[in-house]
């Protein structure tokens, strides 16, 4: 999927107007470039997993961005994708870097590490971050709290389905869907909490092979499956609370629920957006701005109220009526913690066992 572009300056905080150009993959050649070229001190680029930029203009990127761009002057440049493509693409251009910060769900920004990408920064407010929401050696940190989960047509299922079990009846069959494991994070999720939920990887991938009868395909984004949701093109498909909750708003028969083995507690894994400065980017020390801007009190107060997720920073208690709504819905749902090294180390096989078990 070639990533979009949205440009963020002091006249969109007035207009509330993004312009939309495309960026090639490898570095080539556009009018964003020539600005660069010409005033680069005045631009940040950021790669970012899709789900916290509105369509409308209305998300949590769309405010930080316009602020961060009217308190600087440094406009954003902004290109999104499923968390596996970006760091891929920040890969292909290693030798022609054109990213300055990178945001990505996990595995993904330990993959991004791992492959030299990210650069050592401590932004400006992650001492008030959770260790296990940040590396140790200071490469990453989270911005945006969330938690893994699906969605489900409200108008057409009265009541969420509960297990996974009940997703092999044969009502779902061409009305079930979710994103590709280890090019969207949200698809590698599927991945973790299966092996999870059915305790490890072979009885998952015996589940996820039967689950493939009523599976529609692949899809590169999970944002894209919600609206198809919410339409009832399919009855259910996989998700983030965060994403979900805030699609939700303009779609009406979206409902967020979580899958329990039959028998078992519904439960769901911390899968944030974290951010990295980028290895030798090409304006690094506005990277690290907006990366201190985003994880700055007034932004992290927006999180919920704007984006509808959970600040990354711990001194940051929102109580407005998103932040009340996200606490039910977590409500009764066990939360886990994932081994990310291991995830990180042995992710290509597990999406390999997963190709052959589901033929995909």
């Amino acid at each position: 999927m070639p990533g979009k572009i949205l440009l963020r300056s002091a006249a969109a905080v007035v207009g509330s107007l993004a312009l939309t150009t495309s960026l090639t993959a490898c570095g080539g050649s556009s009018s964003a470039d020539s600005a660069d070229s010409r005033g680069g001190e005045k631009v940040v680029t950021v790669y970012s997993a899709d789900g916290l930029k509105s369509e409308k203009g209305d998300g949590w990127y769309d405010k930080v961005f316009a602020d961060f761009t009217k308190k600087t002057g440094i406009e954003v440049k902004y290109v999104e994708g499923g968390s596996g493509e970006m760091v891929q693409r920040a890969v292909r251009e290693k030798t022609n870097t054109q990213a300055d910060v990178l945001i990505t769900l996990p595995p993904f920004i330990q993959q991004a590490d791992g492959k030299g990408l990210l650069q050592a920064y401590e932004p400006q407010g992650s001492d008030k971050v959770n260790g296990a929401d940040k590396a140790p050696d200071g490469k990453w940190t989270s911005v945006v709290k969330n938690y893994f989960g699906f969605v489900y047509n409200k108008k057409e299922l009265p009541e969420a389905p509960k297990t996974w079990e009940e997703l092999l009846d044969a009502k779902y069959k061409g009305r079930l869907q979710y994103s590709t494991p280890g090019v969207a994070g949200d698809g590698t999720a599927v991945l973790i909490k299966s092996m999870h939920d059915f305790g490890g990887k072979e009885p998952a991938m015996e589940y996820l092979k039967k689950l493939q009868a009523n599976n529609v395909g692949p899809s590169s984004s999970t944002s894209k499956l919600a609206p198809k949701t919410d339409k009832g093109e399919l009855l259910v498909a996989n998700g983030d609370v965060q994403m979900n909750f805030a699609q939700s708003k303009s779609m009406p028969n979206l409902g967020i629920w979580f899958p329990a083995k039959d028998g078992g507690k519904p439960t769901s894994f911390a899968l944030p957006y974290a951010a990295g400065l980028v290895a030798k980017g090409p304006h690094s020390e506005n990277g690290k701005k907006l990366l201190d801007h985003l994880l700055g009190e007034e932004a992290q107060k927006l999180v919920s109220e704007v984006g509808g997720g959970f600040p990354a920073r711990t001194d940051v208690k929102p109580t407005d009526a998103n932040a009340v709504e996200l606490t039910k819905i977590m409500a009764g749902v066990e939360v886990f913690e994932p081994d990310w090294a291991d995830i990180d180390k042995n992710l290509t096989g597990y999406v390999d066992a997963w190709k052959s078990a589901t033929g995909s």
